[in-house]
């Protein structure tokens, strides 16, 4: 592989030929200099604005993230979690450190296997997967193939990235027949994968199923034109605040100061919110209903 290299000024390190002479340094384990808010990774949205944008996404983000979907959904080394997302997006982050980091089994889909609905049905039942993170549109899909019925170890379904129709979430139901297993989960790249989360329940009657209430170190505020909290009820632009918020926007600090402003509801330096320009309302029960974007973009 050296040898096919095109000229380069790197340095270059191959570690089959230099292995003898590695083993003789220090067999101590690296000083962990690495702090909460030190990056972890630059992940680029898909630029529905036009040009994309490279989010800056600390640690401790990813590391509250981790911690909360642990506490509550609770890992085991039986559980298997099906990798069946493209690592440019951010929910392939919890799907392969959640189970390296907290002692489960990870495995990994082949290659373009997540457009495959024959493919998933197959690898589910026979690998007896019990996590995995679906998008709505590919749930529907996957309901409507042949030996969907099989796959009954399935503990915990990751939904997101698109609206969770109600009628979708009762076909679920009446297809699978199990409790407590499928997640409408929110959250856009600038905090940290996710920020809200609701476990679908049978007959609730919604015609899209909430996107919940705010994970772990968390918060929602869902504010009008001048930055105040709306009545239940009504609509605005949803807020998000906590540790999960990314540092901004690689090389891009104008667009950062627009998007991640002052948090005024926290007396403390350097609290900020992120604007999501996405629509949404508390419900009565507490739960937060997502409404669609400001600007009408997908």
């Amino acid at each position: 592989l050296v040898n096919n290299l095109p000229p380069h000024q790197a340095q270059v390190i191959c570690l089959d030929s230099s292995w003898e002479g590695s083993i003789q340094n220090s067999q101590e384990n690296p000083i962990n200099e690495t702090t909460a808010d030190n990056l972890i990774y630059v992940i680029y949205t898909s630029g529905s604005t036009g040009k994309p944008k490279g989010v800056m996404i600390p640690h401790g983000g990813i590391c509250n993230q981790l911690q909360w979907k642990q506490t509550t959904f609770g890992l085991t080394q039986a559980d298997k979690v099906l990798l069946n997302i493209s690592f440019s997006f951010d929910p392939s982050v919890w799907q392969i450190f959640w189970p390296l980091c907290f002692g489960g089994q990870l495995f990994m889909a082949r290659p373009g296997g997540h457009q495959d609905p024959a493919y998933l049905v197959k690898v589910i039942t026979e690998q007896q997967i019990t996590v995995l993170a679906l998008v709505p549109s590919i749930l529907r899909v996957l309901l409507e193939e042949k030996g969907i019925e099989n796959c009954r170890f399935l503990k915990h379904i990751i939904c997101g990235g698109e609206a969770l129709p109600g009628e979708l979430v009762e076909r679920f139901f009446a297809q699978l027949n199990l409790d407590n297993v499928l997640h409408n989960c929110y959250g856009p790249t600038e905090a940290s994968i996710d920020t809200t989360f609701w476990t679908c329940q049978r007959g609730t009657n919604y015609a899209i199923a909430p996107i919940g209430r705010p994970i772990t170190n968390a918060e929602i505020h869902i504010l009008d034109e001048n930055l105040q909290p709306v009545p239940v009820g009504e609509s605005g632009e949803l807020h998000i605040g906590g540790i999960g918020l990314a540092r901004g926007y690689l090389n891009r600090p104008e667009l950062t100061t627009e998007k991640f402003i002052s948090d005024h509801f926290r007396n403390e330096p350097g609290a900020r919110l992120y604007k999501t320009g996405d629509l949404a309302r508390y419900l009565s029960d507490g739960n937060v209903e997502f409404l669609g974007r400001i600007d009408h973009q997908v």
